[in-house]
């Protein structure tokens, strides 16, 4: 494991080459010549999640920030960018905004320093733990946000005038990561070139196919996008909370904190959130054990010459069909019953009681789905992903192991994981939650 968390596949220059998605031949290329627009719009709603979240009410539903960041960016926009591509990369704010001080200090964006081939991935990595325990565990009001927001962007700007923006952007930047891999299963292909953004049609998730993963750091990202959204849903469960109150407390923590539970519920409860803390961290790991078995089966059964950890970041790209279909299960009521909001918000970002636009009493009334439709949709989501993974999966073997009958005895390790996850997926989602 150790082995696993330092070694460096190939030099940071070659991930980039691997993963994005403009580096791509394009086949039809239409230039914007409005290519500063998506810019400019990025940091203005930066800056009013920002505004909001300062000055505004404390309400989070009456606030902006709240539902522009958690609802319409972090959901909203995954779904968009893996319908059409990457459209978050002319979006970034915070890559228009160190190229809004390269105007004023010429040589900023190209950085004092290289960037260190050890980071790679890691840093994007850890703002994403981060980032999940501030929506799972902080204290996620608008102020808080607000606040997180503008560390961020301090960060992004001292880290792209350090080590460059075309580096820092490419790795270190959570957002920019995140998005390019969802991206990746696009049917359209979105890419920044020069001065102009370019289009690209292709095949729904065939951008898969031939994404090589060149570091660990990238592997471990790709299975916390499954395994942070799998313990969200599980954490909330009745089987967790019985896990620590009834199993774990009884049986190993009393003889510390004592046997009467009411005496001992503060000093339980900060535990918990240190036990939630510690399981958020262990998750990708968890999943990476798994996954490197199932890997290491797969080797064998191909008679394969090449090394687990190499197979096992050429295959991890047959794993994010199915990190969007636990995102999209879990996470598309939120878009549909909050998602909506943001068009009155927008008309009272402060919640003062301002109509701006005149849509501030819009959809006021709640919009619940039906529970039976929800769990239908569910199902229907996780199963279509795993299909899709297993498809995936097998183009690549076809690709690596040569002959069909090869690869297609090689996927059935492969098979037997993603109906694991199937079946993990479902399992998590038929829990009774707790109250």
């Amino acid at each position: 494991m150790a082995f696993f968390l330092t070694a460096d596949a190939k030099q940071p220059s070659s991930i980039t080459n691997a993963t994005r998605a403009d580096d791509e031949p394009a086949r039809a290329t239409r230039r914007s010549r409005l290519s500063w627009l998506p810019a400019i719009v990025g940091t203005s709603l930066l800056g009013l999640c920002i505004a909001s979240g300062l000055f505004g009410v404390a309400r989070p539903y009456a606030n902006f920030s709240m539902t522009a960041f958690w609802i319409v960016f972090l959901l909203g926009l995954t779904y968009l960018v893996a319908l059409v591509g990457d459209v978050y990369r002319p979006v970034n704010p915070w890559r228009a905004l160190v190229y809004g001080v390269e105007r004023l200090w010429r040589g900023f964006a190209d950085g004092r320093f290289r960037y260190p081939e050890r980071l790679a991935y890691w840093p994007a990595l850890g703002f994403y733990v981060a980032l999940v325990w501030l929506e799972l565990f902080g204290d996620t009001g608008p102020f808080s946000l607000a606040v997180a927001l503008l560390a961020y962007t301090a960060i992004n700007m001292v880290a792209a005038g350090l080590f460059g923006a075309r580096d820092w952007f490419r790795y270190g930047e959570l957002f920019g990561v995140f998005f390019c891999l969802i991206g990746r299963m696009a049917p359209r292909v979105v890419a920044a070139r020069g001065q102009g953004v370019s289009w690209t049609w292709r095949a729904p998730f065939s951008g898969l196919r031939h994404m090589a993963i060149a570091h660990n750091s990238l592997l471990l990202f790709i299975l916390f996008m499954l395994s942070s959204t799998a313990f969200d849903g599980l954490h909330e469960t009745q089987l967790w909370r019985r896990l620590f109150w009834v199993e774990l407390y009884p049986a190993v923590l009393s003889g510390w904190v004592g046997n009467n539970p009411i005496a001992a519920f503060p000093v339980l409860l900060k535990l918990y959130a240190y036990w939630n803390t510690l399981w958020l961290v262990l998750s990708p790991l968890t999943y990476l054990v798994v996954y490197w078995l199932f890997v290491a089966a797969m080797r064998w059964v191909a008679r394969s010459e090449r090394s687990t950890a190499e197979l096992a970041r050429r295959f991890a790209p047959s794993l994010l069909p199915i990190a969007l279909a636990y995102h999209v299960s879990h996470y598309y009521t939120l878009l549909q019953t909050q998602g909506l909001k943001i068009v009155p918000l927008a008309s009272d970002p402060f919640g003062y009681g301002w109509n701006l636009f005149g849509t501030a009493d819009w959809w006021q009334r709640a919009n619940v789905p039906e529970p039976t439709t929800v769990w239908h949709v569910q199902v229907g989501v996780i199963v279509l992903g795993h299909i899709v993974g297993v498809y995936v999966s097998h183009a690549i073997a076809l690709e690596v192991f040569g002959g069909r009958w090869r690869a297609a005895r090689s996927q059935l390790p492969m098979l037997a994981l993603m109906l694991a996850f199937t079946a993990a997926g479902l399992w998590i989602l038929a829990q009774p939650i707790a109250g």
